[in-house]
């Protein structure tokens, strides 16, 4: 079967729960990310709250009924707020860059694909999917520069690292897409 693409806003993609629990579980159960299975429960109870949020955007990859991957995004607020990695994003970035880069930007959440559905550019769609309508091209994203083959996926669709985490143990990096007019101005790593 032909895999198709949906872009669907708001509750929508909760009509594809179990599908999304499946890849998140699969995708996210690999090296680096190691997370049991039951994280993916987490996820979905998170996601029914974030399908609410400002400017959310999510997209599906299915083959036939079969979800093969998922993306989600939305509109980050201002200021960004005081849990998750944001204090560390912030930290890293300064609170004038943090405004000026992320405030207001599309912030991409989560983007996953089944394991046995790489190498098929389903990552890109998806990812290209949810960031298409960001405001002024400002999207962005966060990822662990442990996870070699992420950075590289992001860096190959031009995305660029804006922050250079200190070996504190969490490793967690802001990346800016492609048209985020602030890419010019990131300091390359001492």
């Amino acid at each position: 079967m032909a895999v198709t693409l949906h872009h669907l806003p708001g509750p929508g993609l909760l009509a594809h729960r179990d599908g999304i629990r499946a890849v998140y579980a699969a995708a996210f159960a690999e090296p680096p990310w190691n997370e049991d299975p039951a994280e993916a429960d987490v996820y979905l109870a998170r996601l029914a709250d974030d399908v609410h949020r400002p400017g959310f955007a999510g997209a599906v990859a299915l083959d036939g009924d079969r979800v093969l991957g998922f993306a989600t995004a939305w509109t980050s607020a201002t200021p960004l707020p005081g849990h998750r990695s944001y204090p560390r994003v912030t930290a890293a970035l300064g609170a004038e860059r943090t405004t000026a880069w992320l405030c207001g930007g599309l912030e991409v959440d989560e983007l996953a694909v089944a394991p046995a559905a790489h190498g098929r550019g389903l990552g890109r769609t998806l990812l290209e999917a949810v960031t298409r309508d960001a405001p002024d091209g400002r999207s962005w994203l966060l990822t662990s520069v442990k996870a070699d083959a992420t950075v590289r996926f992001y860096e190959r669709l031009g995305w660029r690292q804006a922050t250079h985490p200190a070996p504190d143990g969490y490793g967690t990096a802001v990346f800016l897409g492609p048209h985020h007019p602030a890419r010019t101005a990131i300091v390359p790593p001492l």
